[in-house]
């Protein structure tokens, strides 16, 4: 049996300077009408930035990124779809991004997958925006399956600049996590310790009524090094 959430919450509150200065440390609540509004460009983008940033410093990425919009076509799903063969091959040897030919052409792969969600479902966003919380596991999986490069913690990443609100299975979440009683292991990849994480944060959102952003959030700054308010904005607001 894992503690109550409260128990954690106040040991976060403790590490940060009170109630009030963790508050400060979370992000908005995430909003589902500003999720129906994203326009699938936008996303395409974001699976994009997840993508390459993966396994290689983020610097680089973001110092590069105007490149990355020019060169992907400030990455129209339709435009992008409509692209050659060439286009894809003269991408490799363009120094405007980072010239990695797999993660190239997963852009293509994704621009696809964004225009099939969107003739599903009018747009990606609206995707997002009626999902549940509750089944973050299902969501994962489906941008495992159909996306391409957007599986694990990647998935995970997607969603919350994206602004879902969701877990992110983080080091320190994870060990805060194990450190409450749960049964996990230390890195979560399995399905089956991906579905314990679901289901405890199912009850502690119940037990809260706080979003899932902020559980993790809060659950990630209860434990392991505690990072300055400095290093936790370069980390988007938590130790994730």
């Amino acid at each position: 049996m894992t503690v109550p959430f409260k128990t954690i919450r106040a040991r976060a509150e403790k590490r940060k300077g009170g109630a009030k200065a963790l508050t400060k440390l979370l992000p908005p609540k995430p909003d589902p009408k500003a999720l129906a509004k994203l326009r699938d460009d936008r996303v395409l983008a974001e699976m994009t930035r997840r993508a390459f940033s993966a396994g290689f410093a983020w610097s680089v990425i973001e110092a590069k990124w105007d490149g990355f919009e020019k060169a992907f076509l400030k990455f129209d799903p339709a435009r992008l779809s409509l692209q050659p063969d060439e286009f894809w091959d003269e991408l490799i040897k363009d120094t405007r991004i980072v010239r990695n030919g797999a993660k190239i052409m997963s852009v293509r792969a994704n621009a696809a997958f964004v225009r099939e969600i969107a003739r599903e479902h009018g747009s990606f966003g609206k995707l997002l925006a009626k999902w549940p919380s509750s089944d973050e596991i299902g969501l994962l999986e489906l941008l495992a399956r159909r996306g391409s490069r957007l599986g694990g913690n990647t998935g995970q990443m997607l969603l919350r600049f994206l602004g879902w609100d969701g877990f992110v299975t983080s080091k320190d979440m994870v060990a805060c996590l194990r450190d409450a009683g749960l049964d996990v292991a230390e890195t979560v990849t399995s399905k089956r310790d991906l579905a314990k994480v679901q289901a405890q944060f199912n009850e502690w959102a119940a037990e809260t009524g706080l979003p899932y952003t902020h559980i993790s959030r809060i659950c990630a700054m209860s434990i392991g090094e505690n990072y300055g308010t400095e290093t936790l904005a370069r980390m988007g607001g938590g130790e994730e």
